[in-house]
């Protein structure tokens, strides 16, 4: 699947140049890249966005000698975005790399620490991949000591309730299908009668991060290693109380069908160190994970993805500890952290500080010669303008449709985007766009100052140096 995705993505790029939290998340398409807002604030009426013409024929695809945009034509871009009267106050922070070069054309507050919102989610990315490796699975076993079997949870938040599809990511892995096999081999060593608990110790620390604000508890479990399909609540604003235990609860559901009589509730304990291994199953390759968390935007998924990172690395599996591991993974790859401040993974605390800039490298070399299967995984997983995930309404009829790759990222003082464009003339660019610090109530007015001014400009140029 990540295969034929990866395919249909990259042909495209080279083809064509490379109601609930505010209607759903406004234009980011929910689930939850925005922070609760209070219903109290003025809303300002949305701008109308000025008519763009929809791309013509010279897009032919990417080629080796395409022209170098002016970098004086994109800085102007990048200045008339941030003196925009759509932003009254805000910080824009804006670096656009030539991937083929790497050298940075526009430099417009690059290096200033701004609240990055879902671009976030990038860096957490990157970081995974890099590490771990797109085929790494996250498992999810069964284990028996004495007459106790123990659901021991691996990280896999997608699990279906019964059967899984081996053909799918969401519910890749099936707890009924982890019962009936650990119900065979119960049988077979001539136990039928066992009490269950959960052993969700994979993760430490606290499963809500202080730097979330109030209301937020719509866009993001709590955080724990192992769910029941958590993108089933992502459209609904409401999330289990208690995730990890709805998982186990519906193990011990499916171990009594299959035969095995369950005594008991169920209850929480780490796995005996001397435990035999029943059954186990295995989530979807991450690569393919990442491509559902990153298209959706789905806070709770990159939150778990930090601390898989983090466990996997010998770190704690906290949010301090994922924070660590995202930022160590990133000097490791030989990137400038200076200024970044990383308070969760997934980009809902407003304390997260990351330059644009970085954010940009991490795309220009995610798309560049060294690459390699890291960056293409991350590539293929990011939203396509008007195509799909949280882009896949925005850049309708515009020169941007389906040249533009991209995280979206909005707060509600903040919006952002990260990703690579193709300009008209088949020049290959990784940029990074951070609006920081607008009035409550604007980030319709932020969102179309960014595309009007930027994003399509940026597109459709024809402007060589």
């Amino acid at each position: 699947m990540r295969k034929a995705t990866i395919a249909v993505l990259t042909a495209a790029t080279l083809v064509v140049g490379g109601a609930y939290y505010g209607l759903a998340d406004a234009l980011d398409l929910a689930p939850g890249p925005l922070s609760a807002a209070e219903p109290s604030y003025a809303v300002q009426p949305f701008p109308t966005p000025s008519p763009v013409e929809a791309p013509g024929p010279q897009v032919a695809g990417l080629a080796a000698d395409a022209p170098t945009p002016s970098a004086a034509v994109l800085s102007g871009y990048a200045g008339t975005l941030a003196g925009d009267s759509l932003i009254p106050g805000a910080t824009t922070g804006v670096s656009i790399i030539d991937v083929a070069t790497g050298t940075e054309l526009v430099d417009q507050q690059a290096s200033t620490p701004l609240t990055p919102a879902s671009s976030n989610k990038v860096l957490t990315a990157w970081a995974s991949l890099s590490a771990l490796g797109g085929n790494h699975r996250m498992e999810t076993s069964a284990v028996l000591s004495g007459g106790t079997v123990t659901l021991v949870g691996g990280g896999d938040v997608l699990l279906a309730a019964d059967a899984g599809d081996p053909s799918a990511v969401v519910g890749h892995a099936g707890l009924g299908d982890l019962a009936r096999a650990a119900a065979a081999e119960l049988t077979a060593q001539g136990v039928t009668s066992v009490g269950v608990t959960l052993d969700d110790t994979l993760f430490t620390g606290p499963t809500w991060n202080s730097g979330w604000e109030s209301g937020n508890e719509a866009w993001v479990a709590q955080i724990q290693p192992i769910m029941v399909d958590v993108t089933a609540h992502s459209n609904t604003g409401a999330y289990p109380a208690d995730p990890a235990m709805e998982a186990a609860q519906t193990f011990s559901q499916a171990l009594s069908a299959a035969g095995i009589t369950v005594t008991g509730e169920v209850t929480r304990a780490a796995a005996p160190a001397g435990a035999t291994r029943l059954a186990s199953v295995q989530s979807a390759p991450l690569a393919d994970v990442l491509s559902v968390s990153l298209k959706a935007s789905d806070n709770t998924m990159t939150e778990v993805e930090g601390r898989v990172l983090a466990a996997a690395t010998g770190r704690e599996a906290s949010f301090t500890g994922a924070a660590q591991a995202v930022r160590e993974q990133l000097q490791t790859d030989g990137f400038d952290v200076t200024g970044l401040t990383l308070i969760d993974s997934c980009g809902l605390a407003r304390g997260d500080k990351v330059p644009a800039r970085l954010l940009a490298q991490i795309m220009a070399r995610a798309a560049g010669a060294d690459g390699g299967t890291v960056g293409r995984d991350l590539l293929a997983a990011l939203p396509v303008g008007a195509l799909d995930g949280t882009l896949g309404d925005r850049y309708v009829g515009t020169s941007a449709a389906g040249t533009v790759r991209a995280k979206t990222g909005s707060l509600e003082q903040t919006v952002s985007l990260t990703g690579t464009i193709v300009t008209a003339d088949g020049r290959l660019l990784a940029y990074s766009v951070i609006i920081d610090g607008f009035p409550e109530g604007g980030m319709w007015s932020a969102r179309t100052a960014m595309d009007n001014d930027l994003i399509v400009p940026l597109s459709g140029c024809g402007c060589q140096g």
